[in-house]
């Protein structure tokens, strides 16, 4: 008799552990898709996060781009030859009139951070291009200088500054 009422209590507990883990999957299963459709879309995140971008790759006189919220961004490395002749600019003659530090960042003269998108239609300028060894927008012939400042053509305005923060001295925050 003791071993009949040890397996039937041996079956029973089996029973209650195993239709107690189907329910512990089913409602995981059910709350999941709950929590989950509670965080942000992977495409809204992309939009507007802020980016880090490491520095150190770049070398003096080189520039990378990078994407930030779907625009193309520009982060140049100036030599302290283009630093100089950005600032020997008479500000006077500059149709959007900007000095060379308002710019940049204080202690970081040499790092220029533009979004890539000429002023007058929308174009993607080619960096270290032009009569100014800044861009050139080849669409319509805008020429900007080394520090974004539109110094010939038909654009407007200055390329624009996004806004970013240096992390450390080799890392830089765009957004």
């Amino acid at each position: 008799m003791t071993t009949a009422s040890s397996a039937a209590s041996t079956r029973r507990d089996f029973l209650f552990v195993a239709t107690g883990a189907a329910a512990a999957v089913g409602g995981l299963a059910t709350v999941w898709p709950l929590v989950s459709q509670m965080n942000p879309n992977a495409s809204t995140i992309a939009a507007g996060a802020p980016i880090e971008v490491d520095l150190t790759p770049i070398a003096s006189g080189q520039d990378i781009k990078v994407f930030w919220r779907g625009k193309p961004i520009y982060i140049m490395n100036r030599t302290k030859k283009q630093v100089e002749e950005a600032r020997a600019v008479p500000v006077s003659s500059l149709p959007d009139p900007a000095t060379d530090q308002s710019r940049v960042k204080d202690g970081h003269d040499q790092w220029l951070v533009v979004i890539g998108i000429c002023t007058h239609l929308g174009c993607i300028p080619i960096a270290h291009e032009g009569n100014y060894d800044g861009f050139f927008c080849p669409c319509h012939g805008s020429q900007y200088d080394s520090s974004g400042r539109i110094r010939q053509g038909p654009a407007p305005a200055n390329l624009a500054v996004p806004p970013y923060q240096f992390v450390s001295d080799s890392k830089i925050q765009i957004g």
